[in-house]
């Protein structure tokens, strides 16, 4: 029994490492989405992001936007269309 116990531990534990990364894209994405959305711009949702450095990413969005949404220097966010 202990044995089953602890392979199904490994098991649940490895999903939750998997599966923890997609997690967090998809909650970065939404707030990517967001963000751009309030600053009026247009995008429909973004599919994909790459980290440039703290608060400042490159998002695509499903309308082939392309935004880098950062903090500038006054703490304002900010997304340009690159």
């Amino acid at each position: 029994m202990g044995k089953r116990l602890n392979s199904r531990v490994l098991a649940v534990g490895l999903a939750a490492i998997v599966s923890g990364p997609s997690l967090a894209a998809d909650e970065l994405s939404k707030d990517l989405s967001s963000t751009i959305a309030l600053l009026g711009l247009p995008c429909g949702k973004v599919v994909s992001s790459q980290r440039m450095k703290d608060n400042d990413y490159i998002a695509i969005c499903s309308d082939k936007n392309r935004y880098r949404v950062f903090v500038n220097p006054e703490g304002r966010v900010v997304a340009t269309k690159q």
